[in-house]
Protein backbone atom coordinates (compact mmCIF):
# COMPACT_ATOMS: atom_id res chain seq x y z
CA UNK A 1 0.00 0.00 0.00
CA UNK A 2 1.69 3.20 -1.26
CA UNK A 3 0.29 6.34 0.95
CA UNK A 4 0.76 9.94 -0.27
CA UNK A 5 1.91 12.26 2.07
CA UNK A 6 0.43 15.18 0.60
CA UNK A 7 -2.66 13.50 0.54
CA UNK A 8 -2.03 12.26 4.45
CA UNK A 9 -1.86 16.47 5.05
CA UNK A 10 -5.31 16.43 3.43
CA UNK A 11 -6.91 14.15 5.61
CA UNK A 12 -5.02 16.00 8.85
CA UNK A 13 -6.59 19.13 7.96
CA UNK A 14 -10.26 18.03 7.60
CA UNK A 15 -9.95 16.18 10.86
CA UNK A 16 -8.41 19.36 12.51
CA UNK A 17 -10.67 22.18 11.03
CA UNK A 18 -13.93 19.38 10.87
CA UNK A 19 -14.74 20.08 7.45
CA UNK A 20 -13.82 19.99 3.81
CA UNK A 21 -14.92 23.86 3.55
CA UNK A 22 -12.54 24.86 6.36
CA UNK A 23 -9.95 22.47 5.55
CA UNK A 24 -9.80 23.71 2.13
CA UNK A 25 -9.50 27.66 3.37
CA UNK A 26 -6.45 26.17 5.50
CA UNK A 27 -4.90 24.59 2.29
CA UNK A 28 -5.71 27.33 0.25
CA UNK A 29 -7.24 24.80 -2.39
CA UNK A 30 -10.60 24.38 -3.43
CA UNK A 31 -13.17 22.28 -1.67
CA UNK A 32 -13.38 20.16 -4.98
CA UNK A 33 -10.03 19.24 -5.11
CA UNK A 34 -9.60 18.70 -1.19
CA UNK A 35 -12.62 16.06 -2.25
CA UNK A 36 -10.94 14.80 -4.73
CA UNK A 37 -7.68 14.42 -2.60
CA UNK A 38 -9.61 12.52 -0.08
CA UNK A 39 -11.01 9.94 -2.72
CA UNK A 40 -8.22 9.02 -4.19
CA UNK A 41 -6.45 8.01 -0.51
CA UNK A 42 -9.56 6.25 0.45
CA UNK A 43 -8.41 4.26 -2.74
CA UNK A 44 -4.95 3.73 -1.93
CA UNK A 45 -5.90 2.59 1.39
CA UNK A 46 -9.39 0.36 0.22
CA UNK A 47 -11.16 1.24 2.77
CA UNK A 48 -13.94 4.59 3.41
CA UNK A 49 -11.94 7.43 5.81
CA UNK A 50 -14.59 10.12 5.40
CA UNK A 51 -18.43 9.39 6.57
CA UNK A 52 -20.31 11.40 3.83
CA UNK A 53 -23.55 9.83 5.41
CA UNK A 54 -24.32 12.71 7.82
CA UNK A 55 -24.74 16.79 7.01
CA UNK A 56 -20.90 17.56 8.32
CA UNK A 57 -18.40 15.56 7.10
CA UNK A 58 -16.65 13.50 9.71
CA UNK A 59 -14.02 10.66 9.34
CA UNK A 60 -14.62 7.11 10.30
CA UNK A 61 -12.39 4.50 12.58
CA UNK A 62 -10.00 3.96 9.83
CA UNK A 63 -9.54 8.18 8.90
CA UNK A 64 -9.07 8.54 12.66
CA UNK A 65 -6.51 6.65 13.04
CA UNK A 66 -4.87 7.47 9.63
CA UNK A 67 -4.98 11.42 10.98
CA UNK A 68 -3.15 10.76 14.43
CA UNK A 69 -0.49 9.31 12.28
CA UNK A 70 -0.89 12.40 9.88
CA UNK A 71 -0.19 14.60 12.46
CA UNK A 72 2.64 12.14 14.02
CA UNK A 73 4.39 12.82 10.49
CA UNK A 74 3.85 16.66 10.06
CA UNK A 75 5.06 17.53 13.67
CA UNK A 76 8.36 14.88 12.47
CA UNK A 77 8.54 17.33 9.53
CA UNK A 78 8.61 20.30 11.52
CA UNK A 79 11.21 19.17 13.89
CA UNK A 80 13.85 17.84 11.05
CA UNK A 81 12.92 21.99 9.09
CA UNK A 82 13.77 23.04 12.57
CA UNK A 83 16.73 21.23 12.89
CA UNK A 84 17.76 21.74 9.29
CA UNK A 85 17.64 25.64 10.29
CA UNK A 86 19.64 25.30 13.17
CA UNK A 87 22.23 23.78 11.04
CA UNK A 88 22.07 26.56 7.96
CA UNK A 89 21.82 29.64 10.82
CA UNK A 90 18.68 30.74 8.23
CA UNK A 91 15.51 32.46 9.36
CA UNK A 92 13.04 31.61 6.75
CA UNK A 93 10.02 30.22 5.95
CA UNK A 94 6.43 31.64 5.87
CA UNK A 95 4.68 32.44 9.21
CA UNK A 96 1.24 33.51 9.75
CA UNK A 97 0.63 35.96 12.77
CA UNK A 98 -2.68 36.75 14.29
CA UNK A 99 -3.31 39.73 16.82
CA UNK A 100 -5.86 42.40 17.59
CA UNK A 101 -5.94 45.86 16.56
CA UNK A 102 -3.84 47.77 18.93
CA UNK A 103 -0.88 45.38 18.84
CA UNK A 104 -1.01 45.51 15.13
CA UNK A 105 -1.11 48.97 14.68
CA UNK A 106 1.88 50.26 17.46
CA UNK A 107 3.82 46.54 18.09
CA UNK A 108 3.87 44.25 14.99
CA UNK A 109 3.49 46.53 12.29
CA UNK A 110 6.80 48.31 12.84
CA UNK A 111 8.38 44.81 13.70
CA UNK A 112 7.63 44.06 9.68
CA UNK A 113 10.40 46.33 8.95
CA UNK A 114 12.66 44.83 11.47
CA UNK A 115 12.21 41.63 10.68
CA UNK A 116 12.41 42.07 7.25
CA UNK A 117 16.16 43.74 7.67
CA UNK A 118 17.04 41.09 10.02
CA UNK A 119 15.67 37.68 8.46
CA UNK A 120 14.86 38.52 5.03
CA UNK A 121 13.87 34.78 3.90
CA UNK A 122 11.44 35.11 6.61
CA UNK A 123 7.75 35.78 5.07
CA UNK A 124 5.33 37.26 8.03
CA UNK A 125 1.52 37.07 6.85
CA UNK A 126 -0.89 38.88 9.88
CA UNK A 127 -4.48 38.42 10.41
CA UNK A 128 -6.33 40.87 12.38
CA UNK A 129 -8.01 38.33 14.46
CA UNK A 130 -8.70 37.42 18.90
CA UNK A 131 -9.94 35.93 21.04
CA UNK A 132 -11.66 32.26 20.94
CA UNK A 133 -11.57 32.71 16.98
CA UNK A 134 -7.58 33.50 17.03
CA UNK A 135 -7.13 30.68 19.47
CA UNK A 136 -8.85 28.15 17.31
CA UNK A 137 -7.05 29.33 14.37
CA UNK A 138 -3.93 28.86 16.15
CA UNK A 139 -4.91 25.01 17.37
CA UNK A 140 -6.12 24.17 14.27
CA UNK A 141 -2.53 25.28 12.22
CA UNK A 142 -4.48 28.21 10.75
CA UNK A 143 -1.65 30.46 11.74
CA UNK A 144 1.61 30.27 14.27
CA UNK A 145 1.38 32.60 16.32
CA UNK A 146 -1.45 34.53 18.49
CA UNK A 147 -0.68 38.20 19.44
CA UNK A 148 -3.08 38.15 22.91
CA UNK A 149 -3.65 40.04 25.91
CA UNK A 150 -4.61 39.62 29.67
CA UNK A 151 -5.17 41.26 32.68
CA UNK A 152 -2.32 41.08 34.54
CA UNK A 153 -4.10 41.56 37.37
CA UNK A 154 -6.66 38.88 37.30
CA UNK A 155 -5.00 36.08 35.80
CA UNK A 156 -2.50 34.01 32.89
CA UNK A 157 -2.24 33.87 29.16
CA UNK A 158 -4.44 31.06 28.16
CA UNK A 159 -2.30 27.81 27.51
CA UNK A 160 -2.40 23.79 27.38
CA UNK A 161 -0.61 21.03 26.66
CA UNK A 162 -0.71 22.17 22.82
CA UNK A 163 0.30 25.81 23.98
CA UNK A 164 3.14 28.17 24.83
CA UNK A 165 3.37 31.60 25.52
CA UNK A 166 5.93 34.07 25.94
CA UNK A 167 6.03 37.43 27.18
CA UNK A 168 6.14 40.67 25.00
CA UNK A 169 5.25 43.65 27.27
CA UNK A 170 3.29 45.23 29.84
CA UNK A 171 1.04 48.31 28.83
CA UNK A 172 -0.53 50.04 31.78
CA UNK A 173 -4.16 50.73 32.37
CA UNK A 174 -5.29 54.77 32.23
CA UNK A 175 -8.47 56.07 33.67
CA UNK A 176 -9.92 58.32 30.96
CA UNK A 177 -12.75 60.84 31.94
CA UNK A 178 -14.48 63.26 29.85
CA UNK A 179 -12.37 66.96 29.71
CA UNK A 180 -15.53 68.85 31.69
CA UNK A 181 -15.63 66.43 34.31
CA UNK A 182 -14.09 67.28 37.90
CA UNK A 183 -11.07 65.64 38.05
CA UNK A 184 -11.36 62.76 40.50
CA UNK A 185 -9.02 62.33 43.11
CA UNK A 186 -9.14 58.09 43.49
CA UNK A 187 -11.22 55.31 41.92
CA UNK A 188 -14.16 56.03 44.70
CA UNK A 189 -14.72 59.68 43.01
CA UNK A 190 -15.79 57.49 40.02
CA UNK A 191 -18.07 55.26 41.84
CA UNK A 192 -21.77 56.46 41.02
CA UNK A 193 -20.56 57.63 37.46
CA UNK A 194 -21.05 55.92 34.09
CA UNK A 195 -18.67 53.96 32.85
CA UNK A 196 -17.79 53.43 28.96
CA UNK A 197 -16.37 49.39 29.58
CA UNK A 198 -14.95 47.12 27.24
CA UNK A 199 -16.51 43.26 27.03
CA UNK A 200 -15.89 41.20 29.80
CA UNK A 201 -13.83 38.75 27.91
CA UNK A 202 -11.58 41.38 27.53
CA UNK A 203 -8.36 42.22 29.52
CA UNK A 204 -9.80 45.95 29.69
CA UNK A 205 -13.57 44.18 30.62
CA UNK A 206 -11.88 42.13 33.52
CA UNK A 207 -9.66 44.97 34.61
CA UNK A 208 -12.35 47.09 35.21
CA UNK A 209 -14.30 44.60 37.43
CA UNK A 210 -10.87 43.69 39.34
CA UNK A 211 -11.01 47.87 39.76
CA UNK A 212 -13.93 47.59 41.62
CA UNK A 213 -13.76 44.55 43.68
CA UNK A 214 -10.42 46.72 44.93
CA UNK A 215 -12.46 49.38 45.14
CA UNK A 216 -15.63 48.23 46.75
CA UNK A 217 -17.72 49.91 44.13
CA UNK A 218 -19.99 48.60 40.86
CA UNK A 219 -19.36 50.34 38.32
CA UNK A 220 -22.59 51.63 36.08
CA UNK A 221 -21.49 50.02 33.16
CA UNK A 222 -23.79 52.35 30.83
CA UNK A 223 -22.00 51.67 27.19
CA UNK A 224 -19.87 48.76 26.00
CA UNK A 225 -17.47 49.18 22.91
CA UNK A 226 -14.48 46.89 22.31
CA UNK A 227 -12.57 48.53 20.26
CA UNK A 228 -10.73 51.78 22.03
CA UNK A 229 -10.92 54.63 19.39
CA UNK A 230 -14.85 54.05 19.75
CA UNK A 231 -14.86 54.08 23.74
CA UNK A 232 -12.68 57.31 23.62
CA UNK A 233 -14.74 59.03 21.18
CA UNK A 234 -17.49 58.11 23.54
CA UNK A 235 -15.66 59.61 26.54
CA UNK A 236 -15.05 62.45 24.72
CA UNK A 237 -18.84 62.75 24.12
CA UNK A 238 -18.96 62.95 27.95
CA UNK A 239 -20.84 59.61 27.58
CA UNK A 240 -18.30 58.26 30.84
CA UNK A 241 -15.38 57.08 32.33
CA UNK A 242 -13.62 54.36 30.99
CA UNK A 243 -10.32 52.25 31.25
CA UNK A 244 -7.46 52.18 28.15
CA UNK A 245 -4.11 50.85 28.21
CA UNK A 246 -1.38 53.60 27.39
CA UNK A 247 -1.39 52.34 23.82
CA UNK A 248 -4.62 53.27 23.56
CA UNK A 249 -3.83 57.01 24.34
CA UNK A 250 -2.93 57.99 20.68
CA UNK A 251 -6.19 57.82 19.74
CA UNK A 252 -7.74 59.98 22.34
CA UNK A 253 -9.17 63.04 21.00
CA UNK A 254 -8.45 66.34 22.52
CA UNK A 255 -11.73 65.98 24.09
CA UNK A 256 -10.60 63.04 26.64
CA UNK A 257 -8.20 63.16 29.92
CA UNK A 258 -6.05 60.61 31.24
CA UNK A 259 -6.32 61.19 34.98
CA UNK A 260 -3.23 61.83 36.23
CA UNK A 261 -4.57 61.63 39.97
CA UNK A 262 -5.49 58.39 40.00
CA UNK A 263 -2.87 55.98 41.01
CA UNK A 264 -1.80 53.67 37.79
CA UNK A 265 -4.78 50.56 38.03
CA UNK A 266 -2.29 48.19 36.87
CA UNK A 267 -1.75 46.63 33.27
CA UNK A 268 -2.64 44.42 30.50
CA UNK A 269 -0.03 42.21 29.80
CA UNK A 270 0.66 41.44 26.29
CA UNK A 271 1.72 37.88 24.89
CA UNK A 272 2.57 35.64 22.09
CA UNK A 273 0.82 32.35 21.74
CA UNK A 274 2.32 29.45 19.65
CA UNK A 275 1.72 25.95 19.42
CA UNK A 276 4.59 23.84 20.95
CA UNK A 277 4.98 21.57 18.06
CA UNK A 278 4.99 24.66 15.86
CA UNK A 279 7.40 26.52 13.86
CA UNK A 280 10.34 27.27 17.55
CA UNK A 281 12.34 29.12 15.22
CA UNK A 282 10.48 31.49 13.46
CA UNK A 283 7.84 32.44 16.64
CA UNK A 284 11.53 33.35 18.15
CA UNK A 285 12.09 36.05 15.55
CA UNK A 286 9.06 37.46 15.62
CA UNK A 287 8.58 37.98 19.63
CA UNK A 288 12.09 39.33 19.70
CA UNK A 289 10.67 41.92 17.21
CA UNK A 290 8.01 42.45 19.08
CA UNK A 291 9.28 43.18 22.37
CA UNK A 292 12.05 45.59 20.30
CA UNK A 293 8.77 47.42 18.95
CA UNK A 294 7.28 47.83 22.75
CA UNK A 295 10.15 48.98 24.02
CA UNK A 296 10.99 51.52 21.13
CA UNK A 297 7.49 53.20 22.43
CA UNK A 298 8.33 52.60 26.00
CA UNK A 299 6.77 49.54 27.11
CA UNK A 300 8.56 47.85 29.87
CA UNK A 301 8.29 43.98 30.75
CA UNK A 302 7.73 43.19 33.89
CA UNK A 303 9.00 39.47 34.37
CA UNK A 304 7.03 38.36 37.32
Amino acid sequence: MELDPRRLRVLRAVALRGGVMDAAGLLHLSPSAVSQQLAQLEREVGLPLVDRSRRRVGLTPAGRLLAARAERIEQELTEARRELTELSGRVAGPVTIAAFSTAICHLLAPALRSIAQAHPELEPRVVELEGAAALRELRTGGCDLVVTEHDGGGGAAPDGPDLASSPVADDEYRVVTPADWPRPASMRDLAGRPWVASPEDTACGRALLRICADHGFTARRDHICREFPTALAMVAAGAGAAVVPTLALGWAPPAVVAVPSVPVVGHRRISALFRRSGPEHLVAAVVHALRESARQVGLILALH
